[in-house]
């Protein structure tokens, strides 16, 4: 089986083990294939790949990749994550560019541009950028304002204001 999706890694091309990866070049996975012990991992959505990283803390590239040979999907329903793989083997198609990644962030459903805005730093023009295309969803702004602007106080405001009425 093979499937395309999405990883991230800190910049330099390094997973979470600090292990060195380079485009091109297969990786293989020799033990059982468990999500999130054994195996490469890769998300169809590139959303999801960002559950895995702190960019607000460390600075991180997505990557295109390819997963082949056993290939084991999981779903997290409860938190909303969906189409995530351990494969035996992973190949890096390309690094994508932060303006491919910032378009295809403005381009998602509302609701996985929430995880997308929770979990990617953005730039000040970037941050108006998508406040502008979801400038008619309240809860995008909401994380926008809490997440990318650190406005701690976003939902409490909001609380209040319910309460009010």
């Amino acid at each position: 089986m093979e499937v395309i999706g999405y990883k991230s890694l800190e910049k330099g091309l390094k997973n979470r083990y600090q292990e060195q990866l380079e485009i091109g070049k297969i990786y293989v996975n020799t033990g059982k294939l468990i999500f999130g012990k054994k195996g490469y991992h890769l998300c169809k959505n590139i959303e999801d790949t960002l559950r895995y990283y702190d960019s607000f803390k460390t600075p991180i590239t997505i990557c295109q990749v390819k997963g082949s040979g056993l290939v084991k999907k999981y779903n997290d329903e409860y938190y909303g994550y969906y189409d995530m793989y351990a494969v035996e083997k992973l190949s890096i198609i390309r690094e994508l560019s932060r303006k491919e990644i910032i378009e295809t962030g403005l381009n998602l459903h509302p609701e996985r541009a929430k995880r997308f805005l929770m979990g990617y730093k953005l730039t000040k023009e970037e941050i108006e950028k998508f406040k502008y295309q979801f400038q008619n969803y309240q809860d995008v702004l909401n994380v926008i304002a809490y997440y990318q602007e650190k406005d701690l106080e976003i939902y409490k405001k909001r609380y209040l204001k319910y309460r009010k009425t």
